[in-house]
Formats: structure tokens, C-alpha cells, sequence
């Protein structure tokens, strides 16, 4: 990829991780509690929703900047006509390679901000700090695999349709998508994805939010699954689902609709520099 499409992705993708994550912060709180074992008023209710923002804040631009990069540059790599109906298959491999690499960086940060959401009274700092003391540096990645196990399905899903959404609109209109209507797409997107990847987020939660040395911390998705399923039913599986597809709605109108507004305009300044 040339250099200022590299830079563009990665400028365009965390200024567009930042402000989706701190936007919709109250809306993943509220996610986050309703998925809580502990249930939605124990686990705080609405009181103190921005509880773990600042491990949000910190992880978001990284994370995101990790995850537009890899997909841009897989995307370049894996270079096909763009009628050949192999299309999604590379917007798939893309997005999937970039979750891998963007977990690197977005576990660690979620652990932390999760562990705030449902113990609004702990400093996220302390949390950090309580982390690392008690369960290492591999404490900060305990859900590492129920994450991307969540995170590739639902880019499996989100990327492959927002890029054909995209291009039917591009094709109806006969000239290529702005910004607001890459935006609309990323939202129909998200939100579908959001749906039917709900049971796998409400697994990944409860990895991350299990007691050290518990049976659910060891990290075995099928096992968190058929806990919830045994316990709580179908409802359990979906819960927070209402929220986490808002969020997600939100979120994917105005991630993706900054990406390709931020990159388009870098782009731009980068064309005009001498």
C-alpha cells in the first residue's frame, strides 16, 4: 500500500474508534450489566455509566488504527477485479485478519473497562493495578479467544455486506457513495451482525467478568454458552441484544461513515501536497 493510504487508514481508522467508543460508552455500560452473571442492578443499574471511559478512551485509537490498517492492507494484497465474485471472500480474509491483530490490543483495554462497568466504584487505574497483581499479564488477555471468536463472525458478516450495500447504492446512483451514505450502510451492517452475533458477546462477558480460577475463566466459549443455555434459557443467550444492536446501529453509522469521511479527506490534502 502507498504511503499516504497507509497513513490515511491509520489516522482515519482511530480518529473514527475514538469517537464511536466514547459516543456510545452509556449504551455499552448498560450492554454490559444486563450480560453481567451478577444481574443489571447488582451490577450497577444506571447509575455511574461512564464507569471504565478512560480504558475506553485510551484503547480505542490503537485498536481501531490496528484493525483499519491490516484490513486496508489485506484488502491491497489480495488485489481483485472489483466485479469478480470473489469480492466478499477478500472482504472476509480482511476483516478477519484485522480483528486478529486489533485484539491484540482491544482485550486488554475491554478487561479493564468491563470489570469497571459492573464495579462502578473501583478506579479504573485500581482495577489495572488488580488485575496485573492477581492473574499476570495473562489476566489482562482472559477472553482473548472468546473475543475474536466473537469479533470474526461478526465482521464476517458486517464488513462483506457494508462493502456490497456500498456498491449497490454506488451502482443505482451511478457514481461512488458519499460519506453519509457509507455511514447509512455501516449502520444496517452493524446492526444485522450485532444481532445474530449477541450469544457469542454474552459469552465473551462472562469470561472477562468470571472469578479468577473459576470454570468460566478458563476461557471455553461452548462451556460459557451452555451455562448461560442451562440456566437462563434463550433469553440469557440474548441478552442485551436491544442495546448492543443500537449501539452497534450507532456505532456503525458513525465508525464507518468517519473512516471513509476521515480517509477520504486525508487522501485529498495528500493528493494536493506537493
Amino acid at each position: 500500500m502507498d504511503g499516504p493510504g497507509f497513513t490515511a487508514s491509520l489516522v482515519a481508522g482511530g480518529v473514527a474508534g475514538v469517537s464511536v467508543d466514547l459516543i456510545l460508552f452509556p449504551l455499552d455500560t448498560i450492554k454490559t450489566r444486563l450480560q453481567s452473571p451478577q444481574g443489571f442492578n447488582k451490577a450497577g443499574g444506571f447509575r455511574g455509566i461512564y464507569a471504565g471511559v478512560p480504558s475506553a478512551a485510551i484503547g480505542s485509537f490503537p485498536n481501531a488504527a490496528a484493525f483499519f490498517i491490516t484490513y486496508e492492507y489485506v484488502k491491497w494484497f489480495l488485489h481483485t477485479d472489483p466485479s469478480s465474485y470473489l469480492m466478499p471472500v477478500k472482504h472476509m480474509l480482511a476483516a478477519s485478519a484485522g480483528e486478529v491483530v486489533a485484539c491484540l490490543i482491544r482485550v486488554p483495554s475491554e478487561v479493564v473497562k468491563q470489570r469497571a462497568q459492573v464495579s462502578a466504584s473501583s478506579r479504573t487505574f485500581q482495577i489495572f493495578s488488580n488485575i496485573l497483581y492477581q492473574e499476570g499479564i495473562q489476566g489482562l488477555y482472559r477472553g482473548y479467544k472468546s473475543t475474536v471468536l466473537r469479533e470474526i463472525p461478526f465482521s464476517l458478516v458486517q464488513f462483506p455486506l457494508w462493502e456490497s450495500l456500498k456498491a449497490l447504492w454506488s451502482w443505482r446512483q451511478r457514481h461512488v457513495v458519499d460519506s453519509w451514505q457509507s455511514a447509512v450502510c455501516g449502520a444496517f451492517a452493524g446492526g444485522f451482525a450485532a444481532a445474530v452475533t449477541t450469544p457469542l458477546d454474552v459469552a465473551k462477558t462472562r469470561i472477562m467478568l468470571a472469578k479468577a480460577g473459576s470454570s468460566t475463566a478458563s476461557g471455553n466459549v461452548l462451556s460459557a454458552l451452555h451455562g448461560v443455555w442451562r440456566t437462563q434459557g434463550l433469553s440469557g443467550l440474548f441478552a442485551g441484544v436491544f442495546p448492543r444492536m443500537a449501539a452497534i446501529s450507532l456505532g456503525g453509522f458513525i465508525f464507518l461513515g468517519a473512516y471513509d469521511q476521515t480517509r477520504s479527506l486525508l487522501l485529498e490534502l495528500g493528493s494536493e501536497s506537493p
